[in-house]
């Protein structure tokens, strides 16, 4: 498919055929994607939590998800694939501590925003295009924060890893289309500004 044809077709989905899992090829190619995202000095402070059986799927739901059950989450839990990106800001301030960067200290106040979510969040991103690339579905969505520790407890992740939310892949099934696409894109007059503001 073509790049442009990829942007075109990617969207939120939040519904999937249940009896349709991802193929292992596919899944793998999602990750080896997802490790091409570019990182601040090449850290690579992140991990990939992959969740594919109906057990480990049911412990993420049951973790994260509110305590009572919506449309919504009916339709995302028959996703057959999950996965959580998790940022390791260790990995950034160990990095730019070594002679080549240049600062002798793992400070974290000389970073002007999280680069170890951001590059995560492109991680994430580069999963989204490679499942339409594939043609299949994907959504991005956050954990709760007060789920967040329930989550670690359950798959035993290290304190020093934050999921930055979770991907759900699977084959697309019919789903109502949602009303926030009824706003449309923003147009680039109100987004884009040369020179000036």
């Amino acid at each position: 498919m073509e790049f442009a044809e990829v942007l075109r077709r990617r969207r939120m989905v939040r519904a999937y055929d249940p009896d349709r899992p991802v193929p292992a090829e596919v899944r793998d190619r999602i990750l080896r994607h997802a490790l091409r995202a570019p990182s601040a000095g090449f850290s690579q402070g992140w991990a990939f939590l992959v969740l594919e059986s109906p057990v480990d799927r049911a412990r993420f739901w049951a973790a994260t998800a509110p305590t009572t059950t919506t449309s919504w989450l009916d339709r995302m839990s028959t996703a057959p694939l999950i996965i959580v990106p998790l940022s390791h800001r260790d990995a950034y301030l160990d990095r730019y501590a070594e002679p080549d960067k240049g600062w002798t200290d793992r400070d974290e106040a000389r970073w002007p925003v999280p680069y170890w979510h951001i590059d995560t969040g492109f991680a994430a991103l580069l999963m989204l295009l490679t499942a339409v690339d594939e043609r299949l579905g994907a959504c991005f969505f956050g954990i709760p924060p007060t789920r967040t520790d329930r989550f670690r407890e359950e798959f035993g992740v290290p304190a020093a890893y934050t999921p930055i939310g979770a991907v759900t892949v699977g084959y697309r099934a019919d789903d109502a289309v949602s009303p926030s696409l009824a706003r449309g894109h923003r147009p680039m007059t109100d987004v884009v500004h040369f020179g000036q503001w």
